[in-house]
């Protein structure tokens, strides 16, 4: 995966590894995935503008910065630009990908078990603004939301904070 990672520098190899380790993990318990599609190589940073949806995901208490990806062209769904932009997805095993429980393996299984919806104070939020504009939560699941391009997707893992970063 090709992405853009705000860490106040470069990629670092042990933030490499803890990415590799996270989609080893994701891998291993890929049985309880109702997922999109596979998804695409990420694109680096934000889209240009006109060319796609720029998703932003913040890992924030997970330790793993603010990545920040591009689907190319038009997606159905808030879903499909997540994956589309190179994030791998997981749900839970009662509810699918209505609750976005893991991306990119994150948080791991030995924290979160995926089973049930995930509690108030660890999920993952799911946002929408325009480039350099204001975060607006979600009113509607990734899965019936459909993003026009040109617009920022944000995904940020906590108690429901809108994303550290200005949507580029």
């Amino acid at each position: 995966m090709t992405a853009t990672v705000h860490t106040g520098g470069t990629m670092t190899s042990a933030l490499r590894r803890t990415l590799s380790t996270a989609l080893a993990s994701l891998a291993a318990v890929g049985a309880l995935v109702l997922a999109e599609p596979a998804p695409l190589a990420a694109h680096a940073a934000a889209c240009s503008p006109g060319t796609g949806v720029t998703v932003v995901v913040d890992f924030g208490s997970l330790g793993g910065g603010v990545v920040t990806g591009c689907y190319a062209g038009d997606p159905a769904t808030g879903l499909a630009a997540l994956t589309g932009s190179g994030f791998t997805v997981a749900g839970t095993q009662r509810w699918g990908l209505a609750f976005v429980c893991r991306i990119n393996g994150m948080p791991t299984a030995a924290t979160e078990p995926c089973v049930n919806t995930p509690p108030a104070t660890a999920y993952w939020s799911y946002w929408h603004a325009t480039p350099g504009g204001a975060w607006t939560y979600s009113s509607s699941g990734a899965s019936s939301y459909n993003p026009a391009i040109g617009t920022v997707e944000g995904w940020r893992f906590g108690s429901g904070q809108q994303p550290s970063i200005t949507a580029p």
